[in-house]
């Protein structure tokens, strides 16, 4: 069976978000290491708890703004910080040239 052409459009353009997706997630953690190598040679902690709870509410209000569950943005960005916060505390253990 043939695969309608409507599916296959939605398709391409899934595939096209993910791409976009994993674009602009490599920029977020290019900002993330350069802020990691800032923060080992301020030596200030790999974790910022007020700012990580500003940005959750940030994000959930704009999901919302978007017609996108909350508690989604909130489980997604919660394991954006915690791989930041891996790459600071690795940052900061390998003593990178910073």
């Amino acid at each position: 069976m043939e695969t309608p052409s409507e599916l296959n459009g939605l398709r391409s353009s899934i595939d096209n978000l993910d791409a976009a997706l994993v674009h602009i997630l490599a920029e977020r953690f290019r900002c993330t290491r350069q802020v990691g190598k800032l923060k080992a040679r301020l030596q200030l902690p790999a974790a910022d708890p007020a700012r990580e709870e500003r940005q959750i509410e940030r994000l959930r209000s704009l999901a919302k703004a978007a017609s996108l569950d909350p508690d989604f943005a909130e489980k997604f960005l919660a394991f954006i910080i915690k791989e930041v916060i891996r790459h600071h505390d690795f940052t900061r253990q390998a003593n990178v040239d910073v």
